[in-house]
């Protein structure tokens, strides 16, 4: 039985990862401070107690493993830059010590304005936030460590949406969690494209990479075309189909209230970083995830955009 570390099960794509190893037969053990606060009776996984920062609990978690899903972050964006990057250097410690790969979960956030429109997984990675300058420096270090015998995966995607995923622009900024949609708002620019990916189709896809094996190059990076919003209306247009209300007007999304509130509320200061992605039309070409694959995993828009307001607790009843 193959064996694997998730870091970060209880987060969005860490729990999507997690839950579909073990429905493809995998052993997964998941590192958390507090299991007995999170472990869930039939959930198939091996829950240990232990810190991503300490890294002798990292490295030993990781003992028999082939896979390290490296897709924890801290909570909130709450002290992010001084935390990320040594989690991951406990993460290629036990990589180093297990001989397993490194599956990490990638964005868009690597790149900055001179790469737009189009990306490719070689295009400029000259990054206009501190957020994205870490994660071009998460990568780094897996090139790095990938030339010492370390593997790793990079699997890079649009905004994440899905019904697990409680930190992302959908539930944050376009519908209230745990309450019937009576608004939607839209943080895109008029006519400006945006890029989406829903999470069970991440998952899959990067199982499927990694099902590929000693086919991968040491350091492998290959990018998702996800949902492509071609002018920034599609995503809010489904959420109205979803929940009944086709005709439902989007409003604008008040960034000026995030000006007024980022010094107080880290999350705030986060999202109004990010600004940049909603005024530039970014589509990212997964060519090369063609090549490797056949195929992308791609799930309806008006399916995922049900299961995910269904998963938020934003469909009536009657609507589920």
């Amino acid at each position: 039985m193959k064996q694997a570390l998730v870091l970060g099960a209880t987060g969005g794509i860490g729990g999507e990862m997690a839950r579909l190893l073990v429905a493809r037969g995998w052993k997964v053990k998941a590192l958390h401070r507090a299991p007995e606060k999170v472990a869930r009776s039939g959930d198939g996984m091996q829950w240990l107690s232990g810190d991503a920062m300490e890294r002798d609990d990292v490295v030993s978690a990781a003992e028999g493993v082939q896979l390290i899903v490296h897709a924890v972050n801290p909570p909130g964006y709450r002290n992010w830059g001084a935390l990320v990057l040594p989690m991951l250097d406990n993460t290629v410690a036990a990589a180093r010590a297990s001989g397993a790969r490194i599956l990490l979960p990638g964005t868009v956030y690597n790149y900055g304005p001179d790469a737009f429109p189009y990306l490719q997984e070689d295009s400029p990675q000259h990054p206009v936030t501190r957020k994205g300058a870490i994660r071009v420096e998460l990568e780094a270090r897996l090139k790095a460590a990938a030339r010492d015998g370390v593997r790793s995966l990079a699997v890079r995607a649009g905004d994440f949406f899905g019904p697990k995923a409680g930190n992302s622009w959908f539930s944050q900024g376009l519908v209230k969690p745990g309450a019937p949609v009576v608004a939607i708002t839209n943080p895109s620019a008029h006519g400006v494209g945006h890029q989406w990916a829903y999470l069970p189709d991440v998952a899959e896809t990067m199982l499927r990479l990694v099902e590929r094996g000693d086919a991968l190059p040491a350091f492998a990076c290959y990018q998702m075309e996800g949902h492509w919003d071609a002018d920034g209306t599609q995503m809010v247009a489904a959420i109205a189909r979803a929940v009944g209300k086709p005709r439902l007007k989007p409003r604008a999304f008040p960034w000026w209230a995030l000006t007024l509130a980022w010094p107080f509320v880290p999350v705030f200061r986060e999202l109004r970083e990010m600004r940049y992605l909603w005024r530039h039309p970014i589509r990212m070409s997964n060519a090369r995830l063609l090549a490797a694959l056949g195929s992308e995993p791609h799930t309806p828009l008006d399916v995922a955009v049900r299961r995910t307001l269904e998963g938020l607790g934003c469909l009536p009843v009657a609507l589920r």
